[in-house]
């Protein structure tokens, strides 16, 4: 396997421990608003997606109306939801750090906004590591599962998608890498995770990040 170019990180549930956090609220905010929903529900079929697509996903297969605001609000709760309890994914602190040795050039690429970014990667101090190339779904047309975001972080660094990794954790992150023409490397380290789903997207699984080295050639 010829080593990456470059080396694309999706942000929660890679870098940081974030999803769980996040769906149980959300599966709290569609309740309320008429859609009946889980935690499990929202953490299988939500997750590496924007709320953005969330909310027209739901409101194009339902009568269910979110609300203009929606998207507004939730990213106004995020500092106060990730004020606490954000912590970083074992291990992937040390694998950033051997593509950094290496020489290999590497981003984030995530549906999240960038000031969300700020906050998660501020709490556990893997900002400054990312600061220098951050891609969020608000740069591009259409999020992930659509190839658009990945291939805008590629053509931005400078790289060819077939130069490049990607390493994510969700399905719909994991159709977007495959899409773009990328390898992508699915984490499902987490108890959570669909492993099923990942590989039928087309990812190589992966359930510890201390393996992920040995997939990966980057020396």
């Amino acid at each position: 396997m010829v080593p990456p170019k470059l080396v694309i990180f999706d942000c929660d549930g890679i870098l940081v421990d974030t999803e769980n956090l996040a769906n149980r609220r959300l599966a709290e905010w569609l309740s309320a608003a008429g859609y009946p929903t889980s935690f499990e529900f929202c953490r299988k079929h939500y997750s590496g997606r924007s709320m953005a697509s969330v909310q027209k996903d739901i409101e194009a297969q339902t009568e269910v109306r979110l609300g203009a605001d929606f998207v507004d609000c939730w990213n106004a709760g995020l500092p106060d939801l990730f004020a606490h309890g954000v912590e970083e994914i074992p291990f992937v602190r040390d694998f950033i750090e051997a593509v950094r040795v290496a020489g290999i050039a590497y981003c984030v690429a995530t549906s999240a906004r960038i000031s969300k970014m700020h906050i998660t990667l501020g709490q556990t101090g893997l900002l400054p590591l990312f600061e220098h190339a951050m891609f969020s779904s608000t740069m591009v047309a259409r999020g992930k599962p659509f190839p658009d975001l990945f291939l805008h972080a590629a053509e931005t660094m400078g790289f060819s998608p077939d130069d490049c990794i990607v390493i994510e954790d969700s399905v719909a992150g994991t159709q977007a890498g495959i899409a773009a023409g990328m390898r992508v490397f699915s984490y499902h380290g987490d108890a959570y995770s669909d492993r099923d789903g990942l590989i039928r997207a087309g990812g190589i699984p992966f359930d510890d990040m201390r393996s992920l080295a040995g997939l990966v050639p980057i020396n």
